[in-house]
């Protein structure tokens, strides 16, 4: 079984930072793409950012130039680093691995629960 734990949420000034931390644990065999994702209250989960096994990111434009994502693959781990942070950067942030379980199984997507970053004053 695969778990996705997220933390690093939390309440935050307009102009502040946060950096959100996502740790897979559990039967991997191998790690493919990892992604935020975000969903505010009345609104679609969008992707914020994803990182593929790589190492190479991409970002969604509202968050380019404030946002960096990173993976640390020893540790099936990937970071947010939240900078110049808005308060319509209001959400719960989730974390999303694609990954593998065992040789020759299918891939399959995994969520964690989400964290909340509010940014307000």
């Amino acid at each position: 079984q695969v778990q996705l734990v997220e933390s690093g949420g939390g309440l935050v000034q307009p102009g502040g930072s946060l950096q959100l931390s996502c740790a897979a644990s559990g039967t991997i065999y191998e790690l493919y793409a990892m992604r935020w994702y975000r969903q505010a209250p009345g609104t679609k989960r969008e992707l914020v950012a994803s990182i593929d096994s790589s190492g190479i990111p991409n970002y969604a434009d509202f968050v380019k130039g404030r946002f960096i994502i990173s993976r640390y693959n020893a540790e099936s781990t990937v970071l947010l680093q939240m900078t110049s942070l808005k308060p319509e950067d209001t959400a719960v942030y989730y974390c999303n691995a694609r990954l593998s379980t065992g040789w020759g199984t299918p891939l399959d997507e995994y969520w964690g629960r989400g964290t909340q970053v509010t940014v307000a004053s």
